[in-house]
């Protein structure tokens, strides 16, 4: 983390120097410009505001500086001797809450948490999803069902993925239904749950030459329409090399922010269990492209990716669809 501290008394600054010492990646702004003109300045440019002084200073300083929870730096506050080490802002996305107890036991200090679940001993649903590279599929249900863990002292989950070890306040369901939190590719739009996506989708995709990037981008819409599939789940696109040189293939994974991964038709044809073409091995020597290119976009070292949609076809693309396997981690 790169550390900013700012003090304003002789006290202050001397232990802003103390921690500045103690701390890795820390530095103090020692320039002689108002407080809040160094906050504002300093607010983009840190991953930490640590503000040696009186928190009522600090709370005016960040109010017009505040947007989110997912940009802001963490902010700390302490007194000048520092005997309380407060964590303001950020305390679990920014890391605020850790730095607080890491930076008060090297003081000699107190740390002072107020978030409810590190106070009440549950899990951080926020970190929780972060740790697993969970898509947040909507922030206010987020917040709702942390309020619920804090209030009930559980939460029902469930997980369309079946290597899973769960925190010890997270119940596994069978059906999603019910469920507080919904680990899934699927987009369920009629469940109540708080939706969180790995991105695990490799979608495979062969075509004929000429193909514009507005097919692509049709023939993906339709697809994830009918087999109702979450597109934030979508981790990559994959095809057979001998389209590298397709434009539209390769402007439609630029305009989608996806990345592009090309196989070999011996690589392709190393893929059991998949859909076979005599006009697609006749065209490009493998035996089919858009299954068994998924197949392999969506391996990893827990095993080979699992087909989850077989080849459709448009006029001039063809798609399937398959899902990494993963482990979620309490």
């Amino acid at each position: 983390m790169k550390i900013a501290v700012i003090a304003l008394t002789r006290g202050g600054k001397k232990l802003a120097k103390n921690i500045c010492r103690l701390q890795p990646d820390c530095f103090m702004d020692t320039r002689t410009v108002p407080v809040f003109t160094k906050m504002a300045e300093l607010w983009q440019e840190v991953d930490c505001l640590i503000c040696v002084m009186a928190a009522a200073i600090v709370v005016r300083g960040l109010v017009p500086l505040c947007q989110n929870k997912k940009n802001d730096p963490c902010v700390l506050v302490l007194d000048e001797k520092g005997r309380f080490v407060i964590s303001l802002l950020s305390g679990h996305l920014g890391g605020g809450n850790r730095l607080a107890i890491e930076l008060a036991r090297k003081l000699g200090g107190q740390a002072v948490i107020t978030t409810a679940s590190d106070v009440t001993g549950h899990t951080a649903l926020d970190l929780w999803a972060e740790k697993n590279n969970l898509f947040v599929e909507n922030r206010k249900k987020l917040t709702a069902m942390s309020a619920k863990l804090v209030n009930e002292g559980w939460l029902q989950l469930f997980s369309e993925y079946e290597n899973v070890s769960l925190p010890d306040d997270f119940h596994l369901v069978p059906t999603p239904s019910n469920a507080d939190i919904i680990v899934a590719h699927r987009a369920y739009p009629d469940c109540r749950g708080l939706l969180l996506q790995p991105r695990t989708l490799t979608v495979g995709l062969g075509c004929n030459r000429g193909c514009k990037k507005e097919d692509f981008q049709a023939a993906l819409d339709e697809l994830c329409q009918d087999e109702g599939l979450a597109r934030t789940a979508i981790c990559s696109f994959a095809s057979i090399d001998l389209k590298n040189d397709e434009q539209g293939l390769l402007d439609f994974a630029l305009a989608e922010g996806i990345p592009l991964r090309f196989y070999t038709k011996e690589q392709l044809n190393a893929v059991q269990g998949v859909s076979t073409s005599a006009a697609v091995l006749a065209a490009t020597g493998a035996k089919g492209v858009a299954e068994p290119a998924a197949v392999l976009g969506a391996e990893t070292d827990l095993g080979p990716g699992q087909l989850i949609v077989r080849k459709k076809k448009w006029k001039d693309v063809t798609a399937a669809v398959a899902t990494k396997q993963i482990r979620l981690l309490a």
